[in-house]
């Protein structure tokens, strides 16, 4: 038999470790899609909208930490995948996006379906070109491979289908090295003035992102050496939160107010591999410290005393010998103190008493973490699940925690649980799921029947777009076009072939849950939850709370009065 561009292809992923591909099937994919039949141990995932291959795949390669894959077909098909993708690219995750295309004959005619993905995708990439002939495929497909490990971020070949069909080369396939991990370090003399900074601030503050993934242990030490409490971004709460006695909680719009207050009251930040986007929680006075991978992330969101480029666990342990023994914890004791009472207060809304309805969605989020797996996956959709999820799971150094939380899409946690499962089919893996996200792409809810992938879907379900709301009500806005009307999704799940139940009462919570995340498949629990729930920001400034003040008397004078004597009952009397 020939051996086809198509094989070429198919088969050096294979080589990589690339076991699956997710996406849409469509003639000028036929064949990617037949070198994909012919190998016993590569995998298409089938979903129902490329979008969420493109989620998919994104999540596949934070569970595997190695190279993704999906695929769109010419045109609307691969046209689908860019909001995923764009995803995939702010949460930096090496994926490949194979991007099928017109006949080549025939680009440039205003051919049906034609469209230019060399330019679509070229934002969303670290790598996008065009495969023009047979022969530019291995070393074309190679540096795109490496592009996305490389520079942990999306690399999109462009395929015709005349192209793929075509007889290969003889040309030896590539011989590229996955990921490489070299050892960064900033400069000796950059070491020393961190140190200096280090060694003259009196109340330090530590805030660390995602890129201090694997650097637990020396973000601990760190925190000792300069008795600082703790703070963490968002993307950094799977790897800092956990068997951490200097940790404060999370800043941020949806942070705690122990956060906010151990980063206001600080003289120096340190600030270790994050970009955490909003300038108005960081302090105004204090000397900031950046430790980051990406040069040109240092400085981006505040002025620097000192930015550096390096690895975060690899600086903090050269850093550690030069810094002074100290011994006064009046700063870290009174952050710690914030924090014990913080906590309590978040613990103290998570309740549920029986036959009192709807169910208070932070209660929700608590008996998901407490019986939820050890090693559990979850995934949250943009709004009020991730704030939930931010505030309530509980990470262990075992448990991930997967969203849109740069990019910030709606429609997320569904997509990447299904990839998840695909990249960890021994492990349990939970979508956290509004009903606004759910409903946006429910069709891929049959990928995880047809699949096989027993994924476990939550649904908060609380009649309306929850998040839109609260920013209505802080502008002092009346909320408008963010009602849903959903359907009873646990019957809905159940002629998909899904187990699911609806939840309305506190009291059938937990056996719902337990049975949900024992059932041998696809699983969904459709939770009622209280649409007037207020989700208060570490910081309140003078603009929000005059513009909830007008909210209130702008819902009166338009006869919702209802609904903020509801408002009252929800937030005031638990």
């Amino acid at each position: 038999m020939t051996r086809l561009v198509a094989d070429v292809l198919i088969d050096t992923l294979e080589a990589l470790g690339v076991s699956q591909i997710f996406g849409v099937a469509g003639d000028s994919l036929n064949g990617i899609t037949e070198a994909i039949r012919r190998k016993p141990d590569m995998r298409w995932v089938h979903t129902r909208h490329e979008e969420v291959a493109a989620f998919a795949a994104g999540a596949a390669a934070v569970v595997t930490d190695g190279l993704a894959v999906c695929a769109g077909s010419c045109g609307p098909g691969n046209l689908h995948l860019i909001n995923g993708l764009f995803d995939c690219q702010r949460n930096h995750v090496p994926v490949l996006a194979i991007a099928a295309h017109i006949p080549s004959g025939e680009i440039g005619s205003d051919y049906f379906q034609e469209t230019h993905p060399q330019i679509l995708f070229k934002e969303c990439s670290v790598y996008c070109e065009l495969v023009a002939t047979p022969e530019q495929l291995p070393r074309m497909l190679g540096t795109a491979i490496q592009a996305a490990l490389t520079h942990k971020g999306v690399a999109v070949l462009v395929l015709s289908g005349d192209v793929a069909l075509s007889a290969a080369t003889d040309v030896p396939d590539p011989v590229w090295p996955r990921q490489a991990k070299p050892r960064v370090l900033p400069a000796v003399a950059e070491l020393e003035h961190m140190a200096a900074l280090l060694n003259e601030g009196k109340n330090i503050t530590l805030l660390c992102g995602a890129g201090c993934a694997g650097a637990h242990d020396e973000v601990v030490k760190l925190a000792e050496a300069l008795q600082a409490p703790v703070v963490h971004a968002l993307r950094g709460k799977e790897y800092i939160e956990y068997d951490n006695p200097y940790d404060v909680g999370m800043t941020g719009l949806i942070g705690f107010a122990s956060g906010y207050y151990a980063m206001e009251s600080c003289d120096t930040l340190l600030v270790l591999g994050s970009s955490f986007p909003y300038r108005q929680f960081y302090p105004q006075d204090a000397k900031v410290i950046q430790v980051d991978l990406a040069g040109e992330r240092l400085g981006l969101r505040h002025p620097l005393a000192l930015g550096v480029v390096g690895d975060v666990g690899q600086t903090i342990r050269a850093l550690l010998p030069a810094l002074k023994a100290r011994g006064d914890r009046t700063h870290l004791d009174r952050a710690l103190t914030h924090y014990a009472k913080t906590r309590e207060e978040l613990d103290e809304l998570a309740v549920g008493h029986p036959g009192r309805k709807p169910i208070h969605p932070q209660y929700l989020a608590q008996r998901v973490s407490e019986l939820a797996a050890f090693d559990a996956i979850f995934t949250a959709d943009v709004g009020t699940p991730t704030l939930w999820a931010a505030r309530y799971l509980k990470m262990n150094g075992q448990r991930r925690l997967i969203g849109s939380f740069n990019h910030g899409s709606m429609a997320n946690a569904l997509a990447q649980a299904l990839g998840a499962k695909a990249a960890a089919p021994h492990r349990q893996v939970v979508a956290l799921c509004g009903d606004g996200g759910l409903t946006m792409l429910m069709g891929d809810l049959i990928t995880a029947v047809q699949e096989k992938l027993p994924v476990k879907i939550v649904v908060f379900n609380n009649g309306a777009l929850g998040f839109v709301e609260l920013e209505m009500k802080a502008a002092g806005f009346l909320e408008t076009a963010t009602e849903l009307v959903n359907p009873d999704f646990g019957a809905v799940v159940t002629a998909m072939g899904l187990y699911g139940q609806r939840v309305e009462d506190p009291a059938d919570l937990d056996a719902a849950l337990e049975r949900a995340f024992a059932h041998d498949g696809p699983a969904l629990i459709d939770v009622v939850t209280n649409r007037q729930e207020l989700a208060m920001p570490p910081k309140v400034t003078f603009s929000q709370a005059r513009g909830f003040s007008l909210y209130v008397a702008r819902a009166i004078l338009d006869g919702r009065a209802g609904e903020v004597l509801e408002l009252s009952r929800t937030n005031l009397w638990r």
